[in-house]
């Protein structure tokens, strides 16, 4: 069954939008990252539950589970804001980082000891295909079989599980490029492990998805418009250039088909909207209260929303010569962007031999050298597929499939979280 997108359709706010039945304009998570404005620092993919400024559907169902004088139990396994959930168990990926810049590859969550006893049974999660040129299936089946251990060794009440595998093919290539028939049936396949110990328990098994994607042809860049106009500043320093906040008057944080424009002199937004509004791949340009008409007039949003057209994207450079390129935009660093990069999901086509120099940069790694992975590309006209918008056909955007459950019509994201609390006979 369809179900209605929000704006943006991307994976932190569609996730936050399910936990709590609330619209963005409520829960707060407007995209995958926003611009922090008490520290002026652009986070992207931040862990903390604390972010979501709703109740969630776990500590709902704790509560009212309390009220009857009945326990829950409940697992939350990858999905986004694990990090201090009212959850029983709870296992998201987390590396390791040492004082020299050093990074490890790792997982954790709660009860203590329980993500070490999972991967001596399940050996080491694959870290290296949950995200980056590697992505693809190996992770997806990891987590279904750790959430089939969690099912048979837990019995929580509840289960959230995230599967991310058909995340991957769609953005590099879109859906017109990707193989879904055996993409879904890899998904389908991986799944078995937990859908048989879900049967054992007795389990209904429920599948939501978070968007669609579409095929895109071109890029936008937004920043190095503002840039050209004297709107957005940078320091030069040893890495590259950075894009420097507070000397900034505007920047955009582009994630996939929206991105938020902050405007730090009210001055300025007239100018900047109407520099945005006739760029080619530009849809709309909202600011102020009209940022509501597509549920985006939060404290956390850019004073401008910048749409894109259907076919295109907006992607983070700030940078107009590639030799200036920050040290970041070469390799996988979800974190230190300024904004979502979908090259990370693919090789550099310009190296020769790209395994070697993996294997080469690996190697360095091991033997304690200081070392960047940088096999990442600078063409974003490599990705051609994308998402965020509310999707032209209803069957392109997320989908409901509940067992048992037979909605009409086009049903509401928000409307999932009372869906699940009445299943679990835990209503209002």
């Amino acid at each position: 069954m369809p179900m209605r997108d929000i704006v943006p359709s991307v994976t932190m706010s569609a996730q936050a939008t399910l936990l709590t039945g609330q619209p963005v304009e409520k829960h707060g998570i407007v995209g995958n990252g926003w611009l922090f404005r008490d520290t002026n620092e652009i986070r992207f993919w931040q862990q903390s539950n604390r972010l979501i400024q709703a109740e969630p559907l776990y500590a709902t169902a704790r509560r009212r589970a309390a009220e009857k004088g009945r326990s829950f139990k409940s697992a939350k396994l990858f999905w986004w804001f694990n990090q201090g959930a009212d959850v029983d168990i709870s296992i998201t990926p987390k590396p390791h980082y040492a004082i020299d810049g050093n990074k490890v590859f790792g997982i954790t969550g709660n009860p203590e000891g329980y993500t070490d006893e999972l991967e001596r049974k399940l050996g080491s999660f694959p870290f290296h295909t949950f995200w980056g040129p590697m992505a693809g299936l190996p992770c997806t089946k990891w987590i279904a079989r750790c959430a089939a251990e969690v099912l048979s060794d837990q019995r929580p009440d509840l289960s959230l599980v995230y599967l991310p595998h058909l995340d991957y093919d769609p953005q590099r290539f879109g859906p017109a490029g990707c193989n879904m028939p055996k993409l879904v049936k890899q998904l389908d396949d991986a799944c078995e492990p937990l859908l048989v110990a879900a049967k054992k328990a007795g389990a209904r098994v429920w599948v939501v998805s978070e968007y669609g994607h579409c095929d895109v042809s071109k890029p936008v860049y937004l920043n190095r418009v503002l840039r050209a106009a004297d709107l957005l500043a940078v320091r030069m320093g040893p890495f590259g250039e950075q894009l420097e906040t507070y000397q900034s008057r505007a920047f955009a944080v582009c994630d996939h088909q929206v991105a938020h424009v902050y405007v730090r002199d009210v001055a300025d937004i007239s100018r900047t909207k109407n520099l945005l509004t006739t760029l080619p791949g530009v849809a709309r340009v909202l600011a102020g209260e009209d940022r509501a008409e597509v549920g985006l007039r939060h404290e956390r949003a850019g004073e401008l929303i910048v749409l894109s057209e259907r076919d295109a994207w907006f992607a983070y450079p700030f940078w107009l010569d590639d030799a200036l390129a920050p040290d970041y935009a070469r390799a996988v660093a979800i974190h230190h962007k300024p904004g979502y990069d979908p090259c990370e999901l693919f090789l550099d086509p310009t190296i020769r031999l790209p395994k070697l120099k993996l294997a080469r940069r690996l190697l360095q790694k091991k033997l304690g050298f200081r070392m960047t992975m940088d096999v990442v590309p600078l063409d974003a006209s490599l990705v051609k597929g994308s998402h965020g918008l509310i999707a032209a056909d209803p069957q392109d955007g997320p989908l409901f499939v509940g067992d048992g459950e037979k909605p009409e019509g086009v049903i509401a994201m928000t409307s999932i979280r009372d869906r699940v609390l009445g299943a679990l006979d835990l209503g209002a």
